[in-house]
Protein backbone atom coordinates (compact mmCIF):
# COMPACT_ATOMS: atom_id res chain seq x y z
CA UNK A 1 0.00 0.00 0.00
CA UNK A 2 3.49 2.40 0.09
CA UNK A 3 3.03 2.60 -3.28
CA UNK A 4 -0.77 3.18 -3.65
CA UNK A 5 -0.68 5.75 -0.98
CA UNK A 6 2.73 7.76 -2.33
CA UNK A 7 0.81 10.24 -5.14
CA UNK A 8 0.84 13.23 -3.46
CA UNK A 9 -2.04 14.60 -5.44
CA UNK A 10 -4.02 12.53 -2.81
CA UNK A 11 -3.13 14.72 -0.42
CA UNK A 12 -4.64 18.12 -2.24
CA UNK A 13 -8.07 18.24 -0.20
CA UNK A 14 -6.85 16.63 3.13
CA UNK A 15 -3.27 17.28 3.84
CA UNK A 16 -0.56 15.54 5.10
CA UNK A 17 1.98 13.47 3.18
CA UNK A 18 2.18 9.60 1.65
CA UNK A 19 3.12 7.64 4.63
CA UNK A 20 6.47 5.57 5.13
CA UNK A 21 6.25 1.85 5.52
CA UNK A 22 7.12 2.54 9.11
CA UNK A 23 3.85 4.85 9.81
CA UNK A 24 2.07 2.70 7.35
CA UNK A 25 2.42 -0.58 9.91
CA UNK A 26 1.74 1.91 12.66
CA UNK A 27 -1.43 2.90 11.46
CA UNK A 28 -2.51 -0.78 10.23
CA UNK A 29 -1.47 -2.31 13.67
CA UNK A 30 -4.03 0.57 15.52
CA UNK A 31 -6.68 0.10 13.18
CA UNK A 32 -6.51 -3.94 13.28
CA UNK A 33 -7.82 -3.78 16.55
CA UNK A 34 -11.21 -2.81 15.17
CA UNK A 35 -12.18 -0.71 17.69
CA UNK A 36 -11.32 2.49 20.05
CA UNK A 37 -10.38 1.71 23.47
CA UNK A 38 -13.74 1.76 25.33
CA UNK A 39 -15.56 0.52 22.53
CA UNK A 40 -17.89 3.04 21.30
CA UNK A 41 -16.09 3.37 17.70
CA UNK A 42 -15.69 0.46 15.15
CA UNK A 43 -12.82 1.03 12.80
CA UNK A 44 -13.55 -0.52 9.82
CA UNK A 45 -10.90 -1.21 6.75
CA UNK A 46 -11.14 -2.90 3.66
CA UNK A 47 -8.04 -2.41 0.86
CA UNK A 48 -9.63 -2.29 -2.67
CA UNK A 49 -7.72 -4.55 -5.28
CA UNK A 50 -7.88 -4.30 -8.88
CA UNK A 51 -9.34 -8.00 -9.89
CA UNK A 52 -7.61 -8.55 -13.39
CA UNK A 53 -4.26 -7.22 -11.88
CA UNK A 54 -5.02 -8.80 -8.18
CA UNK A 55 -2.89 -5.45 -7.09
CA UNK A 56 -3.70 -3.30 -4.34
CA UNK A 57 -5.04 0.37 -5.75
CA UNK A 58 -6.45 2.02 -2.52
CA UNK A 59 -8.96 1.80 0.39
CA UNK A 60 -12.07 2.50 1.68
CA UNK A 61 -12.65 2.95 5.50
CA UNK A 62 -15.57 3.46 8.09
CA UNK A 63 -15.87 4.66 11.33
CA UNK A 64 -19.02 3.40 13.05
CA UNK A 65 -20.69 4.80 16.09
CA UNK A 66 -24.24 4.74 17.97
CA UNK A 67 -25.75 8.15 18.26
CA UNK A 68 -28.35 6.49 20.82
CA UNK A 69 -30.69 5.93 17.95
CA UNK A 70 -28.94 4.18 15.15
CA UNK A 71 -25.63 2.78 14.24
CA UNK A 72 -24.13 5.62 11.56
CA UNK A 73 -20.84 5.11 10.11
CA UNK A 74 -18.33 7.66 8.68
CA UNK A 75 -17.46 6.69 5.44
CA UNK A 76 -14.76 7.41 2.94
CA UNK A 77 -12.45 5.81 0.08
CA UNK A 78 -8.81 6.72 -1.09
CA UNK A 79 -8.20 5.33 -4.84
CA UNK A 80 -4.32 5.65 -6.89
CA UNK A 81 -4.74 8.43 -9.24
CA UNK A 82 -3.83 5.41 -11.38
CA UNK A 83 -6.82 3.75 -10.80
CA UNK A 84 -9.07 7.32 -10.41
CA UNK A 85 -11.82 8.06 -13.60
CA UNK A 86 -12.80 4.18 -13.82
CA UNK A 87 -15.71 3.55 -11.05
CA UNK A 88 -13.36 1.65 -8.41
CA UNK A 89 -14.50 4.14 -5.87
CA UNK A 90 -17.84 4.20 -6.08
CA UNK A 91 -18.19 0.14 -6.40
CA UNK A 92 -16.09 0.34 -3.17
CA UNK A 93 -17.80 2.21 -1.34
CA UNK A 94 -21.29 0.70 -2.31
CA UNK A 95 -19.70 -2.75 -1.65
CA UNK A 96 -19.11 -1.37 1.69
CA UNK A 97 -22.33 0.16 2.13
CA UNK A 98 -24.20 -3.16 1.10
CA UNK A 99 -21.66 -4.88 4.14
CA UNK A 100 -22.43 -1.92 6.43
CA UNK A 101 -26.37 -2.37 5.98
CA UNK A 102 -26.34 -6.40 6.68
CA UNK A 103 -24.82 -5.17 10.18
CA UNK A 104 -27.28 -3.43 11.24
CA UNK A 105 -25.60 0.29 9.95
CA UNK A 106 -28.75 2.39 8.58
CA UNK A 107 -26.93 5.84 8.40
CA UNK A 108 -23.53 7.60 6.11
CA UNK A 109 -21.72 10.21 6.47
CA UNK A 110 -18.93 11.64 4.25
CA UNK A 111 -17.02 14.55 4.97
CA UNK A 112 -15.68 15.84 1.60
CA UNK A 113 -13.80 19.34 0.65
CA UNK A 114 -15.49 21.57 -1.31
CA UNK A 115 -13.27 21.30 -4.33
CA UNK A 116 -13.08 17.27 -4.62
CA UNK A 117 -15.83 16.91 -7.11
CA UNK A 118 -14.51 13.16 -7.61
CA UNK A 119 -15.04 12.45 -3.69
CA UNK A 120 -18.62 14.35 -4.49
CA UNK A 121 -19.20 12.25 -7.16
CA UNK A 122 -18.67 8.31 -5.15
CA UNK A 123 -20.79 10.14 -2.70
CA UNK A 124 -23.61 10.92 -5.19
CA UNK A 125 -23.18 7.45 -6.72
CA UNK A 126 -24.06 6.35 -2.92
CA UNK A 127 -27.21 8.37 -2.54
CA UNK A 128 -26.03 10.83 -0.24
CA UNK A 129 -26.23 14.34 -0.56
CA UNK A 130 -24.27 17.14 0.80
CA UNK A 131 -25.78 19.15 4.02
CA UNK A 132 -25.11 22.40 5.32
CA UNK A 133 -22.94 21.31 8.24
CA UNK A 134 -19.27 21.76 7.80
CA UNK A 135 -15.93 20.27 9.67
CA UNK A 136 -12.35 21.34 8.96
CA UNK A 137 -13.46 22.73 5.80
CA UNK A 138 -15.18 20.17 4.79
CA UNK A 139 -18.68 19.29 3.54
CA UNK A 140 -20.61 16.70 5.33
CA UNK A 141 -22.90 14.37 3.24
CA UNK A 142 -25.39 12.13 4.34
Amino acid sequence: MVDVLAAPSLYDFTGGEAPSLEQLEDRYAAQAVGHSADGSQWWLNWVVIQRDGMQPIGFVQATVENDGSKLVADIAWVISPTWQRHGFASEAAQGMLEWLRSNGVDHFTAHIHPANHASMHVAHNQQLHVTSSKKDGENRWE
